[in-house]
């Protein structure tokens, strides 16, 4: 605000500066967002919100990318290499033997750890000494893992630095993940899952050590409480929201840490660039929990919330009862059992299909019983038993036949798989069976 005397009648005049939104973050407020035409101040048009999210981001040189000189490869942990040479044959199963025949420079330099033989940051994170951080600063590179009671009391903590590819199972280890129990309406047993999804948990914490702004100097938290986690990373959600990463499904046109990511996905870190939040929203669906929550409030934070319990029974039981239902609807249903702003197509949208019932602004969801959920029941009591049962299956099969393509596999297990499965749910059953023996080097996967 700039403050003006006139000369001639000696007033006061204030002139109020409205500087521009940050690059792809519309203006919020009251649950709406905004622009200003002229005089007037008017709910944001659906192409200007177009326009606002597609901007283009600057972005500074890629840090993770840029070189140590007087870093070494004596700087790098040797079980952090070895387990980066295990994983990334795991990666690449076709250049499995090509690896064991490389050196060390070699190894790396095809990992994308380093360049031309030179230590990176990403190196340094990824593969680093503990006492080798100090070639980063004044980057920070720790991880917190705090826990906390309901009443938000810290109970331990413990921070943990490079080497990441090691120290984050270290993390992932810390977190108690305990059996979840809850009754369903039809049945006298007990439902049992864990709370939370392992995958669930590794990406998110791989997603932060991927997109953190390490030139911020802070440092990465995992915040553990009764029923929930909390993760964060400092830095902008360059995608500018969540929405556009999952209906997109597809690399996004900006990264932060290009290099330090795309050599995570080589050493089995992540799933390929750009799919990673769209399968935790997924496995979280698939699970009938809340899906995670992201806060974007804070231009230079990023935080993740992730649900290890059940928050409305009623979306629950429509999960389970409807299990057709894409992603996008069942993540307005989560907004809505959270008591999160939907807009009135939104509303329109899940009222034609009876999947919620009240008015605005007490909206909840539908109270919705079908036949199917003894099916679901039962699939989720039984999930740990079918999946051995299948493995088995599959396993049998190859020391039949020594090998098989996918449609050899799907013809093996559809008729097996539960009934409260579609078709293209079976198909990414199979896929994810596959997938686990492939990981525990019990079968190879031509890529």
């Amino acid at each position: 605000m700039q403050e003006i005397i006139t000369s001639d009648t000696r007033k006061t005049i204030w002139i109020i500066i409205i500087p521009k939104h940050l690059p792809r973050r519309p203006v919020l407020a009251h649950d709406k967002y905004w622009q200003r035409v002229e005089d007037s101040l008017i709910e944001l048009r659906k192409e200007r919100l177009d326009v606002i999210l597609k901007e283009p981001v600057a972005i500074n040189e890629d840090w993770s990318a840029q070189i140590i000189t007087d870093a070494t490869h004596e700087d790098l942990d040797s079980n952090a290499i070895q387990k980066a040479k295990e994983e990334y044959k795991k990666k690449n199963p076709g250049k499995a033997e090509d690896c064991d025949k490389w050196d060390l420079i070699t190894f790396l330099n095809k990992a994308k750890i380093t360049i031309k033989g030179k230590i990176t940051n990403a190196a340094i994170l990824l593969l680093g000494k503990e006492e080798s951080v100090h070639f980063i600063s004044p980057a920070v590179a720790k991880i917190s893992w705090i826990i906390k009671n309901a009443n938000n009391k810290e109970l331990d903590y413990e921070h943990f630095g490079p080497p990441f590819i090691l120290q984050s199972m270290e993390v992932f280890n810390k977190i108690r993940n305990l059996t979840y129990r809850y009754l369903e309406d039809s049945s006298l047993f007990p439902i049992e899952v864990k709370m939370y999804e392992p995958y669930v948990i590794r990406e998110a914490l791989h997603n932060c050590i991927a997109h953190q702004d390490y030139t911020l100097q802070g440092r990465i938290s995992v915040i553990e409480k009764p029923d929930e986690l909390i993760f964060t990373n400092l830095g902008s959600f360059l995608p500018g929201d969540v929405q556009s990463v999952i209906e997109q499904d597809a690399p996004q046109e900006y990264y932060r840490n290009v290099f330090l990511a795309e050599a995570m996905v080589n050493l089995n870190m992540m799933d390929t660039i750009g799919s990673g939040i769209k399968r935790m929203f997924e496995e979280q669906r698939n699970r009938f929990f809340p899906l995670p929550d992201y806060d974007l409030s804070d231009i230079n934070k990023v935080v993740v919330r992730v649900s290890g319990r059940i928050w409305d029974e009623n979306y629950t039981r429509l999960l389970m009862s409807k299990t057709d239902l894409d992603l996008k609807t069942v993540i307005l249903l989560d907004r809505v059992q959270k008591s999160l702003h939907i807009n009135d197509d939104e509303l329109n949208l899940l009222r034609r299909d009876g999947l919620v019932e009240g008015r605005k602004p007490t909206i909840y969801v539908a109270a919705y019983v079908a036949q199917a959920t003894n099916a679901s029941t039962d699939y989720i009591k039984n999930k740990a038993f079918n999946d051995d049962y299948y493995r088995k299956l599959i396993v049998a099969y190859l020391e039949k036949y020594r090998k098989g393509i996918r449609i050899d596999f799907d013809t093996l297990l559809f008729d097996k798989l539960s009934d409260v499965l579609n078709e293209s749910q079976k198909k990414d059953k199979v896929k994810n069976l596959l997938q686990a023996l492939k990981n525990d080097d019990i079968i190879k996967i031509s890529e």
